[in-house]
């Protein structure tokens, strides 16, 4: 399991008005990016690699 305490969680700033229906993410561990829903801090977070989550944005259709 990897150490998120360091974590900088951060939301869209797309993310206003929806009713806290987001994601957020960190971005500042080294060699990992976590995932983690807005709502449930403290419950459970996805990590994946950097090399991953970019490919995963890449393919994230815009707004």
């Amino acid at each position: 399991m990897t150490d998120l305490t360091g974590a900088v969680w951060r939301k869209s700033t797309r993310s206003g008005g929806n009713g806290g229906d987001c994601v957020e993410v960190a971005t500042n561990l080294p060699g990992v990016v976590a995932v983690r829903d807005s709502k449930d801090p403290d419950g459970p977070a996805l990590t994946f690699g950097p090399a991953s989550w970019r490919q995963f944005v890449a393919h994230v259709p815009p707004r």
